[in-house]
Parts: C-alpha cells; structure tokens; sequence
C-alpha cells in the first residue's frame, strides 16, 4: 500500500505520540480515531443512481435524515443509501436468476473511511450497511463516519440454502462476491466525495468472520485493516463436525432426535462448577472466570471433577455416559478411523449459556445439515432431504462427507476447503507485505467455531513467522463468550477503534478492555451476565498468546489486571 498524504500525518501522529511517552495499551486520543469530517458528498445523494459500472445496477439512492435510524440509544447521523445489484444473471444449472445485492450507506461527515461489512450465517440477505458485527457495540461504523459496505454475497434469502446447486453462487458465497463488490464499493465512494477512501478496513463475525480472514489472504492489496470475530475460517470441517457432534449426543436418548434433554443447563452447570473449581483461581482471582484456558485444559479432567450420578439424572451430576460423550465432543470431529475432521474446543465455564445448546443440540440437525447438504458437498445433495432434515443429519455417512468438502469435480470445480478457507492461513504473505492489519477475537464458550482452532491456527502464523506475528496479526481471546457474543463473559469491546490505531498510528494494541453488559448497558442487556458481578465488570482481552492475571486492587475492573504469559505454556489444540 502506498502512503498517503493522509498516511504520512497518521506516521507523525504516531512518532508524537511513541515521543510522549503513550503506553502502550492506552487509546489514542478520539480525534486520532475519527478523522477529519468531510462537508458530505460532492454529488447530490439522489444522482449516484445515474452511475454507470459494468455488470452493476444502482437501483435506489435516497438520503436517510439524521435521527431515522439509531443505535445504542444514540442517533445516527444523515447519510447517503445506495441499493445496488451486480453480475446478474440465470444460471444454467437450475434455472434461478441471481445477482450480488448490496448497499452501502455514506454519511454526510465522512471519516474518509472505507468498511467492507461481512455477514453471517449462510448469507442470502443484505443486512443494514451500519458497521455493526459484535453484540452490543456501543458504536457503529456508520457513527464512527465509515463509508460501509454490506452484500448478500450472490443470493436470496428464498435461494437459501439451495444456491448451492449452482457452482457459480457458491463461489461468489465464498470469496468471490468480495473481489466483484471492492473496485464498486470504492467507486461510489469516489463518486459520492470526490475521492477515493484514505483508508479501507473489512470486518464481520461468524461466518463475516470468515469473509475478512479470507479477505486478508485473496485481497490484502485492497485493504488496510481486517477485524475477525468468532471466524468460522474452515466453516466446512466444523459444519461436518457439527452433524457429527450431533450423532455423539443422540447416543444418549432413547427417542433418536429428541437431543434438547440429553445435556440439560443443570448438567451444564455441574460441568462449570467443576470447571471452576479447577481454574478459576488460575489467575490468582475467584471471579467466575477462566482467564488461563491453556492451563485450565491440563488441569481439568470431566471424568474425575465432575460428579458422576449415583441413581437418576438430578442435574447435579454426569451419567458415565454423559461423560463418555463429553470428552469425545469436546476432544474434536473424527472420522470412523480416527483422523481428526476438526479441532478440540476448550472447556470453559461460559458452556450454560443458551447459545451453546442451540448450537449443539438443535441448529446442528436443521442449519449445518442444510450447509453441508447443498454448499459444501459435492455433488450436491438432492432437495428431497429438506423434508426430514433431523433424520439426514443423524444418517448421514460422516466419512463420506469428511472427504467430500475435499474433493472438486464436473461443474464443481472448487471444493468447499478451497473456496470456502483462507488460502495459505498460516503464512498471509500479502497480508505482511503490504502493511496491513488483522485483529482476530474469539469468544472460549463458541460450540460451533472453536477457540481452539484460531489458538492453533495463530501458533503456524507465529512461527512460520519467526516469531514475529504479532507485528501484523493478534489474536484476542474472551473467556466466557459464546459464539460472537453471549454467555458468562465481558464481551462488549471496541475492536475497530483500535485496529484504526494500529493502522493509521502504528498502535499496536496490547490489550482491549471489555465490558460485562449487565442492567442498564446501552448497547444492550446480556441476561447472562451472573448476578454476583458488577454490571459494569471489565476485563482486559489480552494477545494470545498471553492471559490476563490479577495483580490487586479492584477485582470488577480492568485496571487490575496485567496481561502475562499463560503459565500452561501454548494451547497446542488438537
């Protein structure tokens, strides 16, 4: 990337500021984060529609008045939304027409900003181009004066998940609707300001999550900075795991498929007890937490911690069954022989929320089974399964499908492991060599993506590295949060303003402080927050792979904490 004009004041910003003597965790000044307001768009609003792009259509540009739309109690600003759709086309494999929708919204005192917002699950709707990804953000990108980006990524919502028959919609799902909608994104914002972004960020949770990994290693040219949270980067191993997990716990009811009573929020809890009592204090503090996860993994055992029931299931105790299951979901997927389809995924005490049964227990029989079925196999599976899709999921040949998000033939010509994942994860040689940033951050209690694999995946990074990995890409893990937000666990936290820091300041970020988000939180209420906490408990996110410890003082706050080397060494995840 070359340096702007505006660059080379962001190097003397940051020379100013290493001069001061800033720590190295403080936040820089807000003046630093926001950037010059720009008077608004040099074009009147309502003529972007008239912009000619190749294969592009602007259907709709209107102005949106400050106040319409609002976010964590506060009002956005007035900005411009634009309604396009790109590559349309009717596929000639099943008759459908499709098309990348999107919108972007650009606000009248533009930072001079470009994000890229990446959505979740199987995509198939253009969710609000606001800048929002995480649970409870206190503010959006729209209010931080991004110009923002969102896209269905190739299909409808009535196209899920059966867009999966065309080869086409299942590459622009994976990687290529980002490639079409970067150069049309940045246009427009030319357009609409009379220059192009200063500088370009892409972020998104979950399967977003995925996108920006993906975007950091295909199109680290065209951005700056990249925010994951809770990136499913190899999305088609842990859909197979899923289903697997799924055919683990049907073991233990007697009415196959009845899987919501065979792991109760009782038994959960008895689990985190035991937990706790291993390693909560890890981090020389009883807090309800587990800071140490590395540590905590070899010192916790379910089989000889946790309670094992005498007579019948009271909550309070595991059958020897239970625990058979536990340990072998918890270990990670493997095939009928062995070899490992996905990674293990830590214990830790935020597994009662609500969000971790839903994954395991029912949205591992109705959405993966959809996922893998239609996106991921090849070929295809037939429509039929949609029927029953339950009974499919717990049938279905997982060696089978183990190999198939391998394999590429006929009109699929890309398996789901190559458009779906990060070429190259562990490298990201573009990504180091044009200067750009990366911050990951990965709730410990996720039951789909798990924690153990981005731990993994960040120990190749570091040492293909040398070492050295932390000077374009940290890793930042919340104990407690479920799958992008949720759960026991502080999982409020700003992650743009500091990879805007890190980008435009060179501010690397030592630590991120999180919030609980507990009675009269603006971002909103996290019923999950225990009782006995503060409502406003903070903790600070540390670089992995670092955890944080109590050194004294006020056990609710952020500030008494320092982040320290794990004393379990690496995670050295499976």
């Amino acid at each position: 990337m070359r340096m702007s004009p505006r660059g080379a004041a962001a190097a003397l910003a940051a020379a100013a500021l290493l001069l001061a003597g800033t720590p190295a965790y403080a936040q820089p000044p807000a003046s630093a984060l926001t950037g010059p307001a720009r008077p608004g768009p040099l074009l009147e609003c309502a003529a972007l529609v008239q912009l000619e792009l190749d294969g592009t259509e602007i259907t709709s540009a209107e102005t949106v008045p400050a106040g319409e739309l609002a976010h964590a109690g506060v009002a956005v600003g007035e900005h411009c939304l634009v309604r396009g759709r790109a590559n349309e086309r009717t596929s000639q494999v099943d008759g459908q027409t499709y098309a990348i929708g999107f919108e972007m919204r650009l606000p009248a005192d533009w930072s001079g900003r470009f994000l890229h917002q990446a959505n979740g699950g199987l995509d198939g709707n253009v969710a609000p181009a606001v800048g929002s990804f995480t649970g409870g953000q206190l503010r959006n990108g729209l209010q931080m004066g991004f110009a923002v980006l969102s896209s269905d990524a190739g299909h409808g919502a009535a196209q899920n998940p059966l867009f999966g028959l065309d080869p086409q919609a299942r590459l622009d799902y994976g990687y290529q609707a980002v490639g079409t909608l970067t150069p049309i994104a940045k246009t427009i914002v030319k357009a609409a300001y009379g220059r192009g972004p200063d500088t370009s960020y892409f972020a998104g949770g979950s399967n977003g999550g995925r996108h920006t990994m993906v975007a950091a290693a295909r199109y680290a040219d065209e951005y700056d900075g990249f925010l994951a949270v809770a990136p499913g980067f190899n999305l088609p191993q842990a859909a197979v795991a899923q289903i697997w997990g799924a055919q683990q716990w049907n073991t233990l009811t007697a009415e196959p498929g009845k899987l919501a009573d065979v792991f109760t929020p009782a038994e959960r809890q008895s689990v985190v007890d035991a937990i706790l009592a291993r390693c909560d204090r890890l981090d020389r503090l009883a807090d309800g937490m587990v800071q140490d996860s590395a540590r905590c993994q070899k010192v916790f055992d379910v089989r000889r911690d946790v309670p094992t029931c005498e007579a019948e299931r009271d909550g309070s105790c595991l059958t020897t069954a239970q625990k058979d299951v536990v340990v072998t979901v918890f270990a990670g997927a493997t095939t009928s022989t062995g070899e490992r389809i996905y990674t293990s995924f830590p214990y830790d005490a935020g597994i009662t929320n609500g969000d971790w049964a839903s994954w395991e227990l029912s949205l591992s029989v109705f959405l993966d089974p959809m996922a893998v079925g239609f996106v991921f196999s090849n070929p295809p599976e037939s429509p039929a399964i949609l029927a029953d899709l339950p009974g499919y999921a717990l049938s279905v040949d997982i060696d089978a499908k183990a190999q198939e998000i391998y394999r590429a033939s006929g009109i699929y010509d890309q398996s789901a492991m190559r458009f779906m994942t990060p070429p190259d994860p562990a490298r990201l040689d573009a990504l180091r060599k044009t200067g750009g940033k990366m911050i990951v951050v990965h709730g410990a209690s996720d039951a789909v993506f798990s924690a153990d694999d981005t731990a993994r995946w960040y120990e190749e990074l570091d040492a293909a590295n040398r070492n050295r990995a932390g000077r374009f890409v940290r890793y930042f893990e919340v104990p407690g949060m479920a799958h992008v937000s949720g759960g026991a666990a502080t999982d409020q936290f700003d992650g743009l303003g500091p990879l805007i820091a890190w980008v435009e300041l060179g501010h690397a970020p030592d630590r991120i402080v999180a919030s609980a988000r507990g009675t009269g939180n603006a971002g909103g209420v996290n019923p999950e927050v225990p009782a006995d906490w503060a409502p406003d408990r903070t903790r600070p996110l540390c670089p992995y792979p670092s955890v944080a410890r109590y050194v004294g003082g006020d056990p609710e706050t952020a500030g008494s904490f320092w982040c320290k080397r794990s004393s379990g060494g690496p995670r050295s995840a499976g």
